[in-house]
């Protein structure tokens, strides 16, 4: 199931890709469309409300879609726009650095690599998402803007001291990722919150593809293009960290909420260490994972 967060004029909802056409999930619950919350009054969702139903809301949404053919609760992708999945999570997003090992390398600049014994861990505020399809905005505070593709997913179980046996039990699906960043302030403030942190910094999406149509989220193909121009290529086998550590390490000690999401850090080819060097205002950077899709967005000057 894709889960997507779309707008049709001034109107945001919360809907489910039936092939070509999106399906409202609210006005479909409402009705009660193939006996979704049949003899219940269903309340106004958007994500994170789904969300929180976990498993009783997706077996509700497969049952209106499987209705949903010839509906008028269906209208096509084409004609909507596609928003951040979740458009304010509820908090920072977690996010990890130097998690594969030629990303690493590339950033050591000839001197010996040494590979980090745990995960490394810092985080995005809320105001840094952006859609899957909006502009990423080249701020004035920085010279150095610079692209990481990732592999995201969402929390979909509140969670603690999560074994990491039973970590997928606690996801809820995956998405694209781009955590843009300012090089310059990175090295500047000696720590990468402020640089990683600013608007439109965050663009995710397409959708939230359910964990059952991804049977190993630790065997996709993850790749950047800049321009058209092929920058990043990997596998998430090779992370450092897989997801069952990045959960069980940071889950000791820590709640994890439904919602709260996690980017898994970026394969070696970013813009600071690439011949054809970072981004400038004018280029289309895109993401894309295997069986997941792909984000495309053009960096503007602010």
């Amino acid at each position: 199931m894709k889960l997507v967060t779309y707008s049709v004029g001034k109107n945001v909802n919360v809907g489910a890709v039936v092939g070509d056409d999106v399906l409202d999930l609210n006005a479909a619950f409402k009705a009660h469309l193939g006996g979704s919350f049949k003899g219940a009054k269903v309340v106004p969702l958007d994500m994170l409300g789904f969300l929180d139903l976990g498993t009783k809301g997706l077996a509700e949404a497969k049952r209106a879609m499987k209705a949903a053919e010839g509906s008028k609760y269906l209208t096509p992708l084409k004609k909507v726009k596609l928003v951040a999945p979740i458009p304010r999570p509820r908090k920072n997003i977690v996010c990890l650095g130097l998690n594969y090992a030629e990303h690493v390398k590339e950033g050591s600049k000839g001197t010996s690599a040494n590979l980090p014994p745990v995960p490394i861990y810092f985080t995005k505020p809320p105001t840094a998402v952006s859609g899957p399809y909006d502009n990423i905005v080249y701020p004035k505070v920085t010279e150095k803007l610079d692209y990481e593709a990732e592999l995201a997913f969402v929390i979909g179980k509140k969670g603690k001291n999560i074994p990491e046996e039973k970590v997928y039990d606690y996801i809820a699906g995956y998405m694209a990722f781009d955590d843009v960043s300012a090089r310059d302030l990175q090295s500047k403030h000696q720590q990468w919150y402020r640089g990683k942190s600013l608007d439109t910094f965050a663009p995710m999406g397409p959708w939230i593809v359910t964990k059952d149509e991804i049977s190993d989220p630790q065997n996709l193909d993850l790749w950047c293009k800049v321009n058209g121009v092929e920058r990043q290529h990997t596998n998430t086998s090779d992370m450092i960290f897989n997801l069952k550590k990045i959960v069980a390490v940071l889950s000791a000690g820590i709640t994890l909420e439904v919602g709260d999401i996690f980017a898994t850090g970026t394969p070696s080819g970013v813009g600071a260490a690439h011949p054809l060097g970072l981004l400038k205002p004018g280029d289309v950077v895109e993401v894309g994972i295997e069986k997941i899709g792909s984000i495309k967005n053009k960096v503007v000057a602010e």
